[in-house]
């Protein structure tokens, strides 16, 4: 499938381009392309390089993106492109967010993406594996067909998408899991190259735009591991909704991050911490007790072993009868 032009750009002077599709707002010369690797300027006019190239297809639990508190039980389509506009040094997908080759990946329709998803029996499309902003254009066309046939659309990103993509997206969008990857400028600048604020702005925006959000934050020993940086996590997402599940992950090393990996204390007392902000925060990575309870009166609601097993009343605990916060139909 050939390169298709992109609908989130402006045209410059000078036959440069300004892309509009996340928040580093790349002016593109020429023959290059942004920070993401596959938004090029071709004489004047920014194309899409993987428009309909898919590097990943494979079918998750849902909980694996992670969302707990979104149709729990079922079965995520996930498709992925190569590139990324974040260079973290702690990638575990490196091999595919930062490859350069936009000729690698199968070519496929948005119709035949819908239709492996419908016939797996899978209940959502997650656009995931690298940064689905960068390709925001193909993802749109698949999210508006899923949708006409009755799935649901699950965005799984860094939080870097532009204001202006997501005033397009929000209707097709039905869930996000949002990495928040530390609660600091310097971890961002050197680690991501990138910058924080932008994040808190797309997770509070999709907040009020009616998006079901979880947020992820991974452990990375020695550079967001403080307990002083952990509970400002918790206590922005608490100033967003405390009932927003917050994911806590244990790093290991990978690609250029050779920092050990995150001991278990870290992780149960970040847990804590969080605890005293949120009523939902989950540890990933690791064997531990990732039920979901009631936050009124700590009921179990969600049992996640071996195999899912749900004690709502609909979305409702069944002692009490207060509401679980997500989607559950």
């Amino acid at each position: 499938m050939p390169a298709k032009e992109c609908v989130f750009y402006k045209q410059l002077k000078e036959d440069k381009v300004q892309c509009l599709a996340c928040q580093h707002y790349c002016v593109i010369t020429p023959g290059k392309v942004g920070v993401c690797g596959v938004r090029k300027n071709i004489e004047g006019k920014l194309f899409l390089m993987v428009y309909g190239k898919v590097i990943a297809e494979n079918i998750d639990p849902v909980e694996k993106k992670p969302l707990y508190h979104f149709l729990p039980g079922s079965k995520a389509y996930s498709v992925g492109t190569i590139g990324c506009n974040f260079k973290c040094s702690f990638c575990q997908n490196y091999d595919i967010s930062q490859e350069s080759n936009t000729e690698k990946g199968l070519e496929v329709t948005a119709s035949k993406i819908v239709q492996a998803a419908l016939k797996t029996k899978c209940e959502s499309i997650a656009y995931t594996y690298t940064e689905p902003t960068i390709a925001i254009e193909f993802w749109i066309e698949v999210m508006k067909l899923a949708k006409k046939k009755g799935l649901k659309n699950i965005l799984v990103t860094n939080g870097y998408t532009s204001k202006e993509v997501m005033k397009k997206i929000y209707k097709l969008v039905d869930a996000s899991n949002i990495d928040l990857k530390a609660f600091s400028e310097k971890f961002y600048s050197t680690i991501c190259k990138a910058k924080l604020a932008p994040v808190l702005e797309t997770i509070k925006l999709s907040k009020k735009l009616g998006i079901w959000v979880e947020l992820t934050t991974l452990i990375v020993t020695n550079k967001n591991d403080s307990m002083k940086e952990i509970e400002e996590v918790a206590k922005f997402v608490k100033s967003v909704d405390p009932n927003m599940p917050l994911h806590l992950s244990k790093y290991f090393p990978t690609y250029k991050m050779t920092e050990p990996p995150t001991p278990m204390n870290t992780l149960t007392n970040a847990f804590k911490i969080c605890k005293k902000h949120l009523n939902h925060v989950y540890l990933g990575n690791i064997k531990a007790d990732n039920n979901t309870y009631c936050s009124k009166c700590n009921t179990l609601l969600i049992r996640r072993d071996y195999e899912l097993t749900s004690y709502l009343n609909g979305n409702k605990c069944p002692k009490c009868k207060k509401e679980l916060e997500g989607v559950f139909k």
